[in-house]
């Protein structure tokens, strides 16, 4: 499989991994639009949402609220986009579901490892 999220999951590409459990794998977008910019990956390939199951969707999300936290905390972020998309309009063609940070005042954009070396110590 020629799928670029499979082969982080893998570990054949490398990856800022912020979290990781059996159901997921977050990490930072290495383009990223804004500075903490998430990709929340199921480590299974699954095309879209329509593939999706139940209990991975429900586990997505929450992992999407837990680590909102964290960027408020982390970042200081003051809101936050989940984009998912689905058909012609996604690249990868394996679900994700970005968090775009966003911030009232303009930030300048970081290297992704120097925003991985704030957010890796979630505790």
């Amino acid at each position: 499989m020629n799928c670029v999220f499979c082969k982080i999951m893998s570990g054949e590409i490398p990856s800022y991994t912020i979290y990781e459990d059996d159901l997921i794998k977050i990490f930072l977008d290495i383009n990223p639009d804004t500075n903490g910019h998430l990709l929340i990956v199921p480590k299974k390939h699954i095309l879209d949402l329509n593939e999706m199951d139940d209990s991975t969707l429900i586990h997505i999300m929450k992992m999407a609220q837990k680590h909102r936290l964290i960027l408020e905390e982390k970042l200081k972020i003051d809101g936050l986009t989940l984009i998912q998309n689905n058909g012609m309009i996604q690249e990868v063609k394996h679900f994700h579901l970005h968090l775009k940070p966003y911030y009232k005042d303009k930030q300048p954009l970081k290297d992704p490892k120097e925003i991985y070396e704030i957010l890796k110590s979630l505790d």
